[in-house]
């Protein structure tokens, strides 16, 4: 079963995207700030991190560019969660993430969320 850790500081947006997950037959791990993101990725090396951009304690692209900085989960595919996916894009992709999914999919797209997914982990195996 894989993985995937969910980092939402919101915690209707990170149960929803549980249950969407958990549904789907992913295992979840969740965390609500950035500084516990870092943490659960090193202890429970997902198979791919679905990261909010808007984040306590550390933003998100601070998050992105620990997370690539560490050998230990520089190669976690990282899916970037955000309402501002398109002004920030090209950066984001140069800092590493895999994909994005707007914030609404959260809520009113749940199988554009796991097409997502799926693509970012088939990308991933191969």
């Amino acid at each position: 079963m894989q993985t995937v850790l969910v980092v939402e500081d919101s915690k209707l947006l990170r149960t929803n995207s549980e249950r969407i997950l958990k549904k789907a037959g992913y295992l979840v791990v969740t965390a609500i700030d950035g500084m516990e993101a870092l943490t659960v990725a090193r202890e429970s090396r997902p198979d791919l991190i679905l990261l909010d951009m808007m984040l306590p304690k550390l933003d998100g692209p601070s998050v992105l560019q620990a997370l690539k900085a560490d050998p230990a989960t520089a190669r976690i595919p990282v899916v970037v969660v955000t309402g501002l996916s398109q002004k920030n894009e090209e950066k984001l992709l140069k800092a590493g993430a895999a994909a994005f999914v707007e914030k609404g999919s959260l809520l009113d797209n749940e199988q554009s969320l796991l097409d997502t997914i799926k693509k970012t982990l088939e990308g991933r195996a191969a």
